[in-house]
């Protein structure tokens, strides 16, 4: 029955993120009520606020299991841009006995042994299946007892969350002890209108966000982390990529070149975080560069990246928020914690969030923190949330199931090891690989990288 079947959407307390939260919510409810079914419960994370790593999912076991555990069958979990359709879920998950465990989902998987999943069955990594959170997952009431019995008494360990849905699914198979994920055909990350989500009982919206015009190029500032010794191999490659698309950019490093032109900080260059360097660009945007600019990007020297991508993304969000975009790691959110954006991919502020974090007083506890950890603290400090953004990368495309990036449209990836960035760069990024020239994609195959 509908009725047993609990709703959770992975939401943001962002407006935008919110808002469309909340349209799917009241599509579920719609559909429900137009089967003539007793509503569901649909749930939104960013309103179970009891736990700041509510996002992550595992530490919300133990509420669900003790507020549904006696009178539901499934918490089925999607993401904001998942489409339901009820009556296809109901049937597709009618085939599976409600009284097992069961863990159900599309099934990625690594082609090669990866840093982001550290190395996990180095000897084959294909064995290990994980979900795509976009087609939507679910788990049986028994096995979210189970789980939260299992939290009980052995509470997560992990101090980093990187990759949530490959480390869900690696606590529920327990040393292979729980169950695997089983792969469900008809949960599907086709666009609603392709030919071939008939048999489909979600579909995910594969597009970049657009809420209007871009923004405008003057609107961004970017700032690029560097130093003296990656000058010669490292800033060519931006220049022979994505720089032409920022207006404004500047080159931080710890020597001033004119050639670049890099300007240096006063901050010398550390080979641990760049904690001191990030917090003097940030003071820099406030009160020496274009002082109305409303957006600051921060990247690294060797982060590639879209600005015209991110230009329409950033139509989105409203700059007289405090934003703090990119995509989001977790430390110690299992007991306590705080959530951060990784800062290879790509760290984007409001100039408001800048305002802020920097009249908080809240400041680096050492010069060669990680800048990245760093702000994530202050700012859950502030109780300003950060954004997570799937389309910001902090590894390189083949370091990703490419079923996973087949729905995505990047904003950045971030590396250059073992690759050409150059050609990563026109594959993946460049403007023109959205246009088609007699009906073929311009640039290289994505396959071959």
């Amino acid at each position: 029955e509908l009725k047993g079947i609990v709703f959770v959407i992975q939401s943001q307390s962002n407006s935008f993120h919110s808002k469309r939260a909340e349209d799917l919510k009241r599509d579920i409810l719609k559909q429900a009520e137009d089967l003539g079914k007793e509503l569901p419960k649909v749930l939104l994370i960013h309103q179970i606020d009891r736990h700041e790593g509510a996002w992550t999912i595992l530490p919300l076991m133990k509420d669900f299991s003790l507020t549904y555990g006696r009178n539901s069958s499934w918490i089925f979990f999607c993401e904001e841009d998942t489409r339901i359709q009820v009556v296809k879920l109901l049937e597709t998950l009618r085939r599976f006995d409600k009284s097992k465990e069961w863990f159900l989902g599309k099934a990625l998987y690594d082609e090669e042994s990866t840093i982001i999943h550290h190395y996990a069955f180095a000897e084959n990594p294909t064995v290990f299946k994980f979900p795509d959170f976009a087609a939507g997952w679910a788990l049986s009431i028994p096995l979210v007892n189970k789980l939260a019995k299992k939290l009980k008494s052995e509470p997560l360990k992990s101090d980093f969350t990187i990759d949530l849905k490959h480390e869900i699914a690696l606590y529920i198979w327990q040393k292979g002890e729980g169950p695997h994920l089983t792969p469900v055909p008809e949960f599907c990350t086709d666009d609603v209108n392709s030919y071939k989500v008939d048999h489909c009982a979600t579909t995910f919206s594969n597009f970049l966000p657009l809420c209007g015009e871009p923004v405008n190029k003057e609107d961004v500032f970017v700032a690029v982390k560097t130093c003296q010794k990656f000058h010669g191999d490292r800033i060519p490659v931006v220049k022979q990529t994505w720089e032409r698309e920022a207006a404004l950019i500047e080159y931080y490093s710890d020597y001033a070149d004119i050639s670049i032109p890099t300007i240096d900080l006063g901050v010398p260059n550390t080979d641990r975080g760049h904690c001191g360097k990030t917090f003097a660009i940030l003071e820099r945007f406030l009160n020496h560069t274009f002082p109305r600019t409303p957006w600051l990007v921060v990247v690294d020297d060797d982060t590639l990246i879209s600005i015209f991508r991110l230009r329409k993304l950033l139509s989105c969000y409203d700059p007289n928020e405090p934003v703090f975009l990119g995509e989001r790691y977790g430390y110690g959110l299992g007991t306590g914690g705080y959530s951060y954006i990784t800062g290879g991919g790509g760290m984007v502020f409001s100039r408001t969030a800048v305002q802020k974090l920097l009249a908080s007083k809240c400041r680096c506890y050492s010069m060669d923190a990680p800048d990245d950890m760093v702000l994530g603290m202050c700012f859950s400090g502030l109780g300003i949330p950060i954004t997570h953004s799937p389309l910001f990368h902090q590894a390189r495309p083949m370091d990703y199931p490419k079923d996973y990036l087949s729905h995505q449209i990047p904003v950045s990836f971030h590396k250059h090891w073992n690759i050409d960035p150059v050609k990563v760069y026109f594959t993946w990024l460049a403007p023109n690989t959205e246009q088609s020239h007699n009906g073929k994609k311009v640039g290289y195959n994505r396959e071959d990288l």
